[in-house]
């Protein structure tokens, strides 16, 4: 073994040990690992930046901006928002209606988009028709990763060991030639989850059937973050000093550890009553009055000690506010977060989320659209005071509060939140953008295109990317770079150069002949079982993207030694390198779902497991009946 291939080899374990820590970001560690290889002479400057302008980057960074055209342009929506009002209200129906809807969307667009449309519509269908989210949103998140075997395009990996056979000589791949195995991926899964998820899925609570609401059940979120028993009412008395300030020169949340969310103010000195109409979210700008009543989120001591310094009376839970003649106790518990105009809705992040890593204080709701966040929670625990300075961690979700037209707002933000318990006709609602037809329109000629190879595959799409923006479907330029998770493009186009470093100094042909030597005996079956399930177990670990790019050149060298055709070896890695359902953060989907479905990590595996299983022993027999040896 030389010096080259052992340096090669310990920045290889590192990586892939810092990829499974999750301690440090995945883009940078595959930076710091290009720099070690630059340093030690193993890859030239041009070798160690040729991954940027590779053409699965170029092609990934277009993807992203088709995908986002379709996402912006509510297409996506409405698809998979029809295909569930088909499904009714039985479970077994709608289980297999999401994942066909999620599977064929993630055909075409990214997993962790297609999940995050998916996710509020599902929810609210659930609620709707008194099922537990529970039972459907782990499927959701398992589909949509069967959905990307079904065609080039479908996830990274396919475009890996696409690239890979091109270098290497072989046939190129055709946009449809993962289509026939990924078909039996997606049936055979599908059968799979609807059967083993009676068994192992939580039950979950269950909401009663035809119960209506503003939301994913109000109750449900308020007694889950226990906002009955941290909200209070005080009442502005006369001569109160903060009277005539505004709450930004107050610094109430510092001095207090309190917050106050909403006011209600008398609108005529004629009328005694209090009216709802004049119910506001209380902002940094709000002018405060006598007589207004401020509905405070806090501990009971801080609130009373907030009443008591500045003349502020502390309301019983007697006292009715009147809408004409229609009193309404605030002691009822959608009163004080939640009306016809004001609601509550909790907010998840997906794991490239920009929010990740900022304090509350940062994060911007309020300002941009019009929220206060009340709640997190964090490991299944519930995070409810002095929040300013808490500083949001991925697998966060976020209780808010504001108005229902802000909120909505924040449900299109679909890049760096995800919003469940929105109101349930909002969420589910699936109306027709203008630019929907356009989107559409364009995303079939990308694919015509591609079927046709009228031009290499990375022209056709960086074409359909450039005509969402011209088209609209992405207001700007802007618009499209916000669609890009530049997170996984540095990944990949770190982890390309690696992949490089291995072949040059013999470590691929090294491993891939201890690969042959070991299970090559036994005949390619054992050696294409070998691929499969080191692939599919190592990418429990690290990205989906980055095993690919480890492992394809392996395989390819392994299959070649042995003298076979590479091909079911290159289609084992794709395959095992994006059927990954074990554990919760192997992807972004996986972890998007787990606040939402309030899973925990044994819910994963014992779903997951079997199901990876069975499918690794399926796909090794049947790979190659496909792609024959």
């Amino acid at each position: 073994m030389t010096s080259d291939m052992m340096i090669t080899l310990s920045v290889l374990a590192i990586t892939a040990a810092l990829f499974m820590s999750g301690k440090v970001r995945s883009d940078l560690v595959a930076i710091c690992s290009l720099i070690v290889l630059v340093l030690f002479d193993i890859l030239t400057p041009d070798e160690a930046l040729s991954g940027f302008a590779n053409s699965i980057v170029i092609m990934m960074i277009g993807l992203f901006v088709v995908g986002g055209g379709i996402f912006q342009t509510g297409l996506a929506k409405m698809a998979s928002g029809r295909l569930l009002k088909l499904a009714g209200t039985s479970e077994t129906r709608l289980l297999v209606t999401i994942m066909l809807a999620s599977a064929g969307i993630g055909a075409f667009v990214s997993n962790t988009g297609t999940v995050a449309v998916m996710l509020p519509i599902v929810v609210s269908m659930a609620m709707s028709s008194g099922i537990s989210p529970s039972r459907l949103l782990m499927p959701l998140a398992f589909a949509s990763s069967l959905g990307g075997a079904l065609t080039l395009i479908g996830t990274p990996p396919n475009l890996v060991i696409r690239e890979t056979l091109m270098n290497a000589g072989f046939e190129e791949l055709s946009f449809f030639s993962f289509t026939p195995i990924g078909l039996v991926c997606v049936g055979l899964g599908t059968i799979l989850i609807v059967v083993l998820s009676k068994f192992l899925l939580p039950k979950g609570a269950k909401k009663a059937k035809g119960t209506r609401g503003e939301g994913r059940s109000l109750e449900e979120l308020a007694g889950q973050y226990q906002l009955s028993q941290n909200l209070y009412r005080v009442q502005v008395g006369e001569g109160s000093p903060i009277t005539s300030k505004k709450l930004i020169d107050l610094d109430i949340p510092k001095r207090y550890h309190v917050h106050i969310i909403e006011l209600r103010r008398r609108t005529s000195s004629k009328n005694p009553f209090f009216k709802t109409i004049n119910q506001e979210i209380a902002g940094p700008t709000t002018l405060l009055q006598e007589q207004d009543i401020l509905y405070v989120y806090g501990a009971f001591e801080q609130v009373e000690q907030f009443a008591k310094e500045n003349g502020l009376d502390l309301l019983d839970q007697q006292v009715v506010e009147r809408t004409g003649d229609n009193p309404s106790k605030p002691s009822s518990q959608s009163n004080g977060y939640a009306s016809r105009e004001i609601g509550i809705a909790e907010v998840l992040l997906p794991p490239n989320s920009a929010l990740i890593n900022k304090l509350v204080k940062h994060s911007g709701f309020r300002e941009k659209y019009n929220v206060n966040i009340l709640g997190i929670q964090r490991k299944g625990e519930y995070l409810l005071h002095d929040l300013k300075d808490e500083k949001i961690r991925s697998g966060d979700a976020l209780l808010v509060q504001g108005t229902w037209e802000g909120i909505s707002l924040l449900s299109k933000e679909q890049t760096d939140v995800v919003v469940v318990g929105q109101p349930l006709e909002a969420a589910a609602s699936v109306t027709l953008d203008h630019k929907a037809p356009i989107a559409g329109g364009i995303m079939l000629l990308m694919i015509v295109l591609m079927i046709l190879d009228i031009f290499p595959a990375v022209v056709s799409v960086m074409i359909a990317a450039v005509l969402m923006v011209v088209t609209g479907c992405l207001r700007n330029m802007e618009e499209a770079y916000k669609t890009i998770n530049w997170e996984s493009i540095v990944l990949i186009g770190g982890m390309i150069p690696m992949s490089i470093a291995i072949q040059n100094t013999g470590a691929a042909a090294l491993l891939s002949t201890q690969l042959v030597e070991s299970l090559g005996s036994f005949g390619p079956l054992a050696l294409l079982a070998g691929v499969y399930f080191t692939t599919s177990i190592l990418t429990l670990f690290i990205s989906n993207t980055a095993c690919a790019v480890l492992f394809a050149p392996i395989a390819l060298t392994a299959a070649v030694e042995l003298g076979v055709s590479p091909m079911p070896f290159m289609f084992a890695v794709a395959i095992g390198a994006g059927m990954c359902f074990a554990v919760p953060f192997s992807t972004p989907p996986n972890a998007l779902v787990m606040s939402a479905g309030k899973y925990t990590f044994k819910n994963y595996v014992r779903l997951g497991l079997p199901l990876q299983l069975i499918l690794g022993v399926v796909m090794v027999i049947l790979l190659p009946f496909f792609f024959p040896f």
